[in-house]
């Protein structure tokens, strides 16, 4: 625990599905004055798997975990990934944490890095969470009840950040995944839509946040590190999204240069129309996917003019680069990788497009088999 803050007597929480077994991040909000105290704790991999271990070797070939819809492969053994990197409720935990003041428009103000040991009060579930938040349940035990009003601040943050979400024009594009329920013998019982609600959105805001401070914190500090990059659309691609649109009387704004206020106006625009899922297909394919780079391009989708990943570094191997990275500026100095930061990039978008691939062609094969 040398070195570490202490941040035992803070309530965070850790709010994830019902079947998750790898818990990266906890979360705790607190309202001071007009702004709020937003504490993002992320397990500390950094702190088990250095550099140059098989471990780290390893790690960096699978790039990612791969979530099927029975199993996971892990990017790191059990023992790490559910075991003492998880953060487990009521026990001792290391974690790299973010802790940001965020103004009453949604503006995040000071924000510091600091690896620290903590406690998770609870592991929440979205759905128990969205039930307390609506009204549809109350919180039944004295632990529970405790913490209501910390939910109740993450909540209103929440809105606040989703409100700035809009205002700066991040495209929101409404999916429909689905869920395979099994039944004792492994088979499928049925398969269902997941059903997003606030409390997903609450704690992507968050992670967003987090990951926004930790990019701005790499950058000021002109460390290299892998951003998320997403270009905005090509000429040819926008060429072809507007001739498809014209032909519904329907326009791009934006001229020759759109920006992601464009795309979501009308996003907005076709929402009530019966064939928006069409459409809003189209608008998803004209984007080009987003990839990890040392090249600070911005993120077009969620428009920010820096983003990077830091949020999950049990299962996705550039968090965990991002915070060696941190860790690194924290001591003075700088983190340099085995290999270049383009070719990282490079290979952990190609495996995180390989379990993509892999997850989608074994859940069309088990719809077609249902």
């Amino acid at each position: 625990l040398a070195g570490r803050e202490d941040i035992r007597d803070l309530p965070l929480v850790t709010i994830d599905g019902e079947t998750a077994r790898d818990f990266d991040d906890a979360v705790f909000c607190a309202k001071e004055g007009r702004s709020w105290r937003l504490v993002v704790a992320i397990a500390d991999v950094s702190h088990y798997v250095k550099p140059g271990m098989a471990l780290d070797q390893e790690a960096m070939d699978r790039g990612n975990s791969v979530y099927f819809p029975r199993r996971v492969i892990p990017m790191l053994p059990e023992k790490l990934s559910n075991g003492i990197c998880s953060l487990n409720p009521e026990v001792d935990r290391l974690a790299m944490v973010c802790d940001m003041r965020i103004g009453a428009t949604g503006k995040i103000g000071e924000y510091r890095f600091y690896p620290a040991v903590f406690q998770s009060r609870a592991r929440l579930t979205y759905t128990q969470v969205w039930h307390w938040l609506n009204g549809d349940r109350t919180a039944e035990t004295p632990a529970e009840q405790a913490l209501q009003p910390h939910l109740h601040h993450l909540y209103k943050l929440f809105q606040v950040l989703h409100k700035a979400r809009g205002k700066r024009g991040a495209i929101d594009f409404e999916t429909t995944e689905t869920q395979m329920l099994f039944n004792a013998q492994g088979k499928i019982e049925n398969i269902v839509p997941v059903v997003r609600n606030d409390a997903h959105r609450l704690i992507e805001e968050c992670m967003l946040a987090a990951n926004v401070c930790a990019s701005d914190f790499l950058a000021s500090h002109k460390q290299t590190c892998l951003y998320r990059i997403h270009a905005g659309p090509s000429e040819e691609k926008l060429r072809n999204l507007r001739a498809f649109f014209a032909e519904f009387g329907l326009q791009l704004g934006g001229g020759d240069d759109p920006g992601a206020k464009d795309y979501a106006k009308l996003l907005e625009q076709i929402k009530p129309r019966p064939d928006f899922a069409l459409l809003q297909t189209v608008m998803l394919r004209s984007l080009k996917q987003a990839m990890y780079s040392p090249d600070n391009v911005g993120h077009f989708g969620l428009a920010y003019e820096h983003y990077t990943h830091f949020t999950s570094p049990i299962r996705r191997y550039p968090d965990l680069l991002v915070h060696r990275a941190i860790k690194a500026v924290l001591a003075k100095g700088r983190y340099d990788p085995k290999g270049s930061w383009d070719d990282i990039g490079l290979h952990c978008s190609a495996t995180e497009r390989r379990a993509d691939e892999a997850t989608r062609d074994v859940e069309n094969w088990l719809k077609c088999y249902f």
